[in-house]
């Protein structure tokens, strides 16, 4: 980068991902950031409390497929950078309403790419040579793994849900505006995220917030799916590091190394409480349940994350351990973020 400071636009930036993004970036100073989110159901301003009235801080309600509202932000706020994350991301809920994840992650994806290029082509040489689009992808593209290996950059892609076809689908089209337009850009494919400010609809929140209230804990078939967990201010470290020294046109996966079956997690979920918040009687193992699995589900998941950490120096700092406990106290000490979320979300079982 030349003197100029960093000029981050964030899309999604009220969303889990987003969110943490938005925090790290306010943390280091070095970056004036704006945050372009449309609120919709798993977006939350309430995570972002901290940064409110940051002199290096700005929000704008946008949709990313909305052309006019993109180029305004854009045009008005001059970025160096976009990380684009905004999308829609729940498997269950794509099953049964694809429509939405066609319109956020494909045509909101093409929206931004396009009002990118169009802002990169009036930058000065030192400027456009600065720029970066980054778009944050997840593993889910590659498909399912077997008992052995990892997915790598070079995985074929293999989408088996609408929400991952859809953002392979975006994937694509960002290389694509790379190849074609010369448009500088950088992707991240990362694994399951986990940690504080987490929709109370996905796997750890759901299960931390129904074991609290002692309500039933769903576990999809026999719980013997395999995902590679990864705590969420370390993937924000990875994604800003991504952002501002990635090669062009290169992607990168980020995972924890951390492998674990949704049912070891539900049940190091329902010992952490026992530990931190007993309730006489009552192991919160004895509330598990098994019900019917999702069509489509993936089998395993696991990140190979060697090019990141050699290439750029980026390595995870939390193992599945320290990272769950965190995540678990962090739900115990902050009723007032979930609650409002809960009271519209009484934590069934979303999608189908």
């Amino acid at each position: 980068m030349s003197q100029h400071k960093l000029r981050i636009m964030v899309t999604g930036g009220c969303g889990f991902i987003g969110s943490a993004v938005c925090r790290y970036l306010a943390g280091q100073g070095d970056a004036v950031i704006l945050n372009f989110d449309a609120l919709t159901y798993a977006a939350s301003e309430a995570s972002l409390d901290d940064l409110r009235g940051h002199n290096s801080y700005a929000f704008v309600k946008g949709d990313v497929a909305d052309a006019g509202a993109v180029a305004r932000a854009i045009a008005d706020f001059r970025p160096t950078h976009i990380m684009h994350l905004a999308a829609e991301s729940h498997v269950d809920r794509s099953i049964t309403g694809p429509g939405a994840f066609i319109q956020t992650n494909i045509v909101g994806t093409y929206v931004m790419l396009q009002a990118a290029l169009d802002y990169w082509r009036t930058l000065d040489a030192e400027a456009a040579g600065a720029f970066r689009f980054h778009h944050i992808s997840t593993d889910e593209v590659f498909g399912s793994l077997g008992a052995e290996g990892l997915f790598s950059e070079t995985t074929p892609y293999d989408p088996r849900s609408p929400y991952s076809a859809s953002k392979a689908a975006s994937d694509h089209m960002v290389r694509a505006w790379y190849h074609t337009y010369g448009l500088p850009v950088v992707v991240s494919n990362c694994s399951n995220n986990y940690g504080p400010y987490h929709f109370p609809e996905k796997l750890i929140p759901l299960v931390t917030l129904n074991a609290l209230e002692g309500q039933p804990l769903p576990v999809y078939g026999q719980g013997d799916n395999i995902r590679d967990w990864l705590y969420v201010d370390d993937h924000a470290r990875a994604l800003v590091t991504i952002a501002t020294r990635g090669r062009v046109g290169e992607s990168y996966t980020v995972g924890g190394r951390n492998e674990r079956t949704n049912l070891e997690v539900v049940e190091a979920i329902c010992d952490l409480l026992d530990e931190l918040r007993p309730q006489p009687g009552l192991k919160r193992r004895d509330l598990i349940r098994f019900v019917p699995d999702r069509p489509g589900h993936d089998a395993r998941y696991a990140i190979d994350a060697t090019k990141l950490e050699t290439e750029l120096g980026w390595t995870a700092e939390e193992t599945f351990d320290t990272g769950l406990r965190k995540t678990v106290e962090w739900y115990l000490a902050r009723e007032d973020w979930w609650r409002p979320l809960r009271d519209r979300y009484a934590g069934q079982r979303l999608g189908l």
